[in-house]
This record gives C-alpha cells, structure tokens and sequence, in this order.
C-alpha cells in the first residue's frame, strides 16, 4: 500500500492505515479512548493525533505518565493538592486534570496505576470533577480522556489489578497498535524517513541496500518502532565515513537483542 501520513505517525501497512481511519473516526467524539499495545508502537503519537483532529485541538493535550511517577506523588500529579495536605505541600497546585480543562488528558501506562487510586480516577470521569488532596471542595472540569496501556487490562482486571468498572468507564473505544514485526511494510518505509535525517556529506539522500533491508527485516523488534530508530540513529553514530556510501550505514548497524547483534555485522 502506499505510504501515509497522520501527524508524526508514518505507516505503508494495511493494518496501519485501518487504525489511521479509525482514529479519524473517533477525534471528533468525546468518547473515552483506550490505546493498547506494546512499548515502542507509538501509543503517544496516536494520544496527539486525537487530540489535534478533535475541536479540543487548541486547548490544553497534557500528558500523566503512570509509570514515571513515584507511587507517593501520582494522586498529587493528577488531581492536585492544596496548600498543607501533606509535607512539602506549602501552596496550592493544580494537578493534570485541572491543567487540560477545555483539551484531553493522555493517562499514559494506565496500568500501572495503583489499585486504591482508580477510584478517585474513575469519580473524575463520572462526575467530571477533580478534588484536590487535602481540599474541601471540588471543582468541574471539562476534558476528554485518552489512555494508553502496554497490558492487557482484562487480564489485569481478572487478576484483581484493575477496576472492572474503570476498564468499562474508559475503554468506551479501544485502538490497537500491531507491533512492528507484524507490519514489515512499515520496517523499510519508517527506516528511510528515520534516514532522512542523516544526509550524506555531498548531499545525497543515503538509500538502503538490499542487504540492510534483509537485516532489518529479520530483526524481531522488541522495542518496536522507538527500537527501530535507535538502531537507525546508532548506526549514524557509528559510522566512521558519516555515511559517504550506503554500505558504510549498513556495515553500522547494531542491534539490543544479543542474538541479533551478527546481523549488524
């Protein structure tokens, strides 16, 4: 199929391009989002696509990472807390939620989000209002929530890790990012956009050779396309010439995986 665009997302494949018309489909609704699959694929980017093709596009798109905050602080990052609630807390601070009034909020490995957290989450989004940590009062809020997991957040709930009544609250539409390494066409065409920022020393676009392509090809991809450009961008690193021949980026390509490591060799 041919290449196509949608924001930063970039894909040949068939099963991109079904994904690319249903978040089409779905910016213009309010409809909670949950975006499944696995690290690396792009969940964000699909986040900011949402938000930019919706008519919230020129209001707040704030990003809550469940996974990078430390467990004493997420309630803090998400809802805000007022001046005294806790130790350190010598003023009062708005939390993300508050923060994206009037735009979306991408709630990021929503999985990892502590059990006797979900729900105050899922209050936020039936009542759409927030109350800080140690306030008196609420205050309503008006956005639209995009989550985004690399679990299975069936699993998740049969295995009493997650709400059975959040997962229905938010997963009112769910988009699922294949991995890479089901979707070769998108290997070749991802590798030269990602090239592409790396031209040659005589201005000549570096081009990949067959051989390359077979290397990448064969390559299992664990870390999926954020995988695919550090290879890219290391093999850019290493190459001695700066990329005078194509040969010389392939001869630099170098791989996490110990057993694929030969076949940047």
């Amino acid at each position: 199929m041919h290449p196509e665009q949608l924001g930063r997302l970039w894909a040949a494949s068939s099963a991109m391009h079904d994904l690319f018309r249903k978040v089409r489909d779905v910016a213009d609704s309010d409809a909670s989002v949950v975006i499944e699959g696995e690290t690396g694929t792009g969940k964000e980017l699909v986040g900011e696509v949402l938000h930019e093709l919706s008519p919230r596009s020129a209001a707040p798109y704030v990003v809550v990472d469940c996974a990078a905050i430390p467990r004493e602080l997420i309630e803090s990052e998400m809802f805000g807390h007022a001046r005294g609630a806790f130790t350190g807390a010598t003023s009062d601070r708005q939390g993300a939620f508050e923060a994206a009034n009037g735009g979306t909020i991408f709630i990021d490995e929503l999985g990892e989000l502590p059990l006797d957290l979900q729900p105050r989450l899922l209050r936020v989004l039936e009542k759409m209002e927030v109350k800080r940590v140690g306030a008196e009062s609420t205050k309503k809020i008006d956005v639209r929530i995009v989550a985004a997991t690399n679990r299975d957040l069936r699993r998740e709930e049969d295995e009493g890790r997650f709400r059975e009544d959040l997962y229905f609250r938010l997963n009112v539409v769910k988009l699922v990012i294949p991995p890479l390494r089901d979707r070769p066409e998108d290997i070749e065409l991802l590798s030269e956009r990602f090239l592409s920022d790396f031209p040659s020393i005589d201005g000549t676009p570096i081009r990949l050779l067959e051989d390359t392509k077979r290397k990448l090809l064969k390559h299992p991809w664990p870390g999926n396309v954020r995988e695919l450009r550090n290879v890219i961008d290391r093999g850019a690193a290493m190459s001695d010439t700066k990329f005078r021949l194509p040969e010389d980026f392939g001869r630099s390509l170098a791989f996490d995986s110990p057993e694929q490591r030969s076949l940047g060799s």
